[in-house]
């Protein structure tokens, strides 16, 4: 059952189409037309839609922008739809709507269901809902990385699982052994370090210095620095407020205010206004004689010591020199201090955190070798099974004789972890190098797909990796652009066959230049330009009945009125009907 059907795709300015409408449904679809035509450039929007990789190159020549949009029924609680409504998007009647915008310049925008998203968010989708496969991707199978990926994706949990352990241990070997190095390579400038860190702070215990200290020194500076003439200040107030016992005819402060006290009092319960005055005389007076007392008593502690002077700035001086090196204060001083013993004790520790480093590292090693074997050996179950389904998908596709294995095999590396006896190199993905391997007969060895297959039997290899990946990790839409490239005949009826059976639980859209292959479709659709080598929005169409026989006719012999190509176009389909 299809839970995702790509129902719609509309196309403007991109390439040679001008503005084309392409109409898909479920099952097979077929996708033909004239060399030049525009046919890939469905598979060019499809791409954009999927978050590709835009180029102004794409944008018709005269064009502001290219603009691609797509319409895709989802199910409500497929996991497409969830993240989609998690990035704010809506559905449309069941339907998530997609559109992405290249400007002449290549700068790109996307939406997802009404809302701007970054392109990322429709190449997350993308694994989702549409496989796309071109001869890019034919070339991307021959990589060994990619030949691996193909293995652990049919293996599932069976490696996912191993694969998981392992690259989280492999993780913390890289931290450690980073740690590692860094401490070793820079014992050096860390020894330094400690050197410039322990002189510092033996300058500052030297000196001893008190959080506030050098505020406190300034201000006695200041007091000693002006002594004689806060005293004689101090004197002359004093005199002003309690009088001169040299002169005591002299008026002061507290005998006025005494005065002013008594010729109050002496009316003062005749008023209660004028007794409230009085009071607050009474508390001025109060205030002067504490004054007063406090001036004579700070005229007399006043120290003048000029041996007290030369010692407070000498301790400034000291306090300075560390100011200068350590901080703008005392207090950036003493904080400097506390953060390079902490320093300095971690580098003290290095000798120790070394040996802990390298214990944790061959720990590591060795749980490391473990999960590669485990890794291994679930690669290895898998790929016997891989190899066997693939094989007899290629039977179904004209390759009777065919024989699909894989080779697991290690590098040898003293640097390595150690696996059956064996040091060998390791990476993120494990200790193994896998690489599928194709006997296209009997008698011929197993050779690299990249040696051992042309490139017909290359497709149909990739056709059949595909169907079985159908069967174990399905996903709703597939996309082949010309994957029967340099096949024909019954190899090409094969290929049709096997896509028409695949279609029966995904929805299947083919770009083909094959008449074999189109005749099995369930729908074909037809690009052609106009005059003006435009496509146009009739340019894509539905074709039926006669309009399907022709097409089909200037495939098989590029004569659309021709007798015999006509003839042998409704063979074909009357076959493909009868093998559907």
């Amino acid at each position: 059952m299809v839970v995702s059907v790509l129902e719609e795709m509309r196309i403007r300015s991109l390439g040679v189409i001008d503005d084309a409408v392409v109409e898909l449904s479920p099952g097979f679809t077929a996708v033909t037309g004239e060399t030049g035509a525009g046919k890939t450039m469905v598979v060019t929007s499809l791409g954009l839609l999927l978050g590709g990789r835009a180029d102004a190159a794409l944008v018709r020549i005269g064009a502001k922008n290219a603009v691609v949009e797509g319409r895709i029924a989802v199910p409500g609680d497929a996991a497409a739809a969830v993240r989609a409504e998690e990035a704010g998007a809506e559905l449309d009647d069941g339907a998530l709507l997609i559109s992405r915008t290249v400007s002449a310049e290549g700068r790109s925008r996307a939406h997802l269901g009404g809302r701007s998203v970054p392109v990322g968010m429709l190449a997350e989708l993308a694994d989702e809902l549409v496989a796309v496969h071109g001869q890019t991707d034919q070339q991307g199978l021959l990589k060994l990385n990619r030949q691996r990926q193909a293995l652990d994706r049919y293996a599932g949990d069976a490696v996912a699982g191993p694969l998981a352990k392992y690259a989280e241990a492999y993780r913390r070997l890289r931290a450690v052994a980073r740690e590692l190095e860094e401490i070793t390579t820079r014992a050096r400038e860390r020894a330094q370090e400690a050197d410039l860190l322990r002189y510092g702070l033996d300058e500052i215990a030297a000196v001893e210095p008190r959080a506030g200290e050098d505020v406190e020194l300034a201000e006695e500076a200041e007091r000693l620095g002006h002594a004689e003439a806060l005293a004689s200040a101090a004197t002359v107030a004093h005199a002003a407020l309690a009088g001169n016992p040299e002169d005591p005819e002299g008026l002061d402060g507290a005998t006025l205010v005494a005065g002013a006290q008594r010729a109050l009092d002496a009316v003062r319960s005749h008023d209660p206004a004028l007794a409230a005055l009085a009071e607050r005389i009474g508390e001025v007076g109060i205030l002067l004689r504490d004054v007063a007392g406090e001036l004579a008593g700070y005229a007399d502690d006043l120290d003048a010591d000029p041996l007290r002077l030369a010692a407070v700035e000498e301790r400034r001086a000291a306090l300075t020199a560390l100011t200068r090196k350590y901080g703008e204060d005392i207090a950036a001083v003493l904080s400097w201090a506390e953060q390079s013993a902490a320093r300095l004790t971690e580098l003290d520790g290095d000798d120790e955190r070394i040996g802990e480093l390298t214990a944790e590292r061959d720990a590591l090693r060795a749980e490391l070798g473990g999960l590669a074997q485990a890794l291994t050996d679930a690669r290895t179950e898998a790929a016997e099974r891989f190899a066997a389904a693939v094989t007899a998908e290629l039977a179904s596709l004209a390759m009777p004789h065919a024989r699909v294995s894989f080779a697991i095999r290690q590098t040898e590396d003293p640097e390595g972890v150690e696996i059956g006896g064996r040091t060998v190199a390791y990476g993120p993905a494990g200790a193994d190098e896998v690489e599928l391997l194709l006997a296209p007969h009997p008698g011929a060895p197993p050779r690299p797909i990249a040696k051992g297959a042309s490139g017909g039997e290359l497709s149909r290899v990739m056709l059949a990796v595909e169907v079985v990946f159908a069967g174990t990790d399905p996903v709703p839409t597939y996309l082949f652009d010309e994957v029967d490239a340099g096949v024909g005949g019954k190899a090409a009826v094969e290929i049709g066959r096997r896509l028409a059976r695949l279609a029966k639980s995904a929805q299947v859209v083919v770009v083909t230049h094959l008449p074999q292959v189109a005749a099995f479709a369930d729908r074909q659709l037809l690009v052609e330009k106009t005059n003006d080598g435009s496509v146009t929005r009739s340019g894509v169409k539905v074709l039926e009945g006669e309009e399907r026989v022709r097409e089909l006719s200037r495939m098989l012999a590029g004569q659309e009125d021709s007798e015999t190509a006509r003839a042998h176009a409704e063979e074909l389909l009357e076959a493909a009907r009868a093998d559907r």
